[in-house]
């Protein structure tokens, strides 16, 4: 009489089919990037831009890697357009791009040009046009449930978790020889991530801050150095 074969499998693989549907799950993005340009513009290809972070007194400040991100990525991409490090205009216009005194509106731009010294000192930088930077990710939603233990015989997690987190920017273009807002891009980005644990888990991460940067970069790009699409390239 012939014996059932014991069909039992490892462990590992016994895990690997159990946790691959959960592999199958892949963390989404959604964007959206909208530009507004004032008709008639043009933009010089001598002139630099410089990207600032806007600083709200009762408002969350928009990150320092953020505004790091747009710079690099313009500075990359924006083919002929020259990006003036922020660090380096902020310190050469001392004290008038402070978070104290730096203007909020354009209507506040005839006030500082009148300052003795300002626009000499802006001439000098090369820069005119300054890209306001407003905006901050962060965490909308989230849910699921993860435990984990250690035992003697090891240890590991069991359990489910997601995370929304939405990603809203806005990039206001100041033309500094005018006195005046040349135009508007916006970043709207949502991305879901996910943590499924069967012993080990795994993030699923969405990049939501990473594609506002692109996006936005690459708007900008085409909205100042007057940059085509194709030419960007695809995000």
């Amino acid at each position: 009489m012939l014996r059932p074969r014991n069909r039992s499998w490892p462990l590992g693989r016994r895990i690997l089919i159990s946790i691959g549907p959960l592999l199958l799950l892949a963390a989404c993005v959604d964007s959206t990037i909208q530009q507004v340009k004032k008709p008639g513009v043009a933009i010089n290809d001598a002139d630099a831009v410089v990207i600032l972070a806007r600083r709200h007194e009762n408002a969350k400040e928009t990150e320092a890697g953020f505004t790091e991100c747009v710079e690099h990525r313009l500075a990359e991409i924006g083919g002929t357009l020259k990006v003036h490090p922020r660090n380096t205009f902020v310190d050469a216009m001392f004290p008038w791009f402070e978070p104290g005194t730096a203007p909020v509106t354009t209507d506040a731009l005839p006030r500082l040009l009148d300052n003795p010294g300002v626009r000499n000192q802006i001439a000098l930088t090369g820069v005119r046009y300054v890209v306001w930077l407003d905006g901050s990710t962060e965490r909308v939603d989230s849910g699921g449930t993860m435990s984990c233990a250690l035992s003697p015989a090891g240890g590991g997690c069991l359990g489910f978790g997601w995370w929304e987190d939405a990603a809203d920017y806005e990039a206001t273009i100041w033309d500094l020889t005018t006195a005046s807002t040349t135009g508007m891009v916006s970043a709207d980005v949502s991305g879901t991530s996910y943590m499924p644990a069967l012993v080990i888990p795994i993030p699923l991460i969405a990049r939501t801050q990473a594609a506002a940067c692109r996006g936005l970069a690459k708007q900008l790009a085409q909205f100042l150095g007057g940059t085509p699409e194709e030419a960007i390239g695809s995000e």
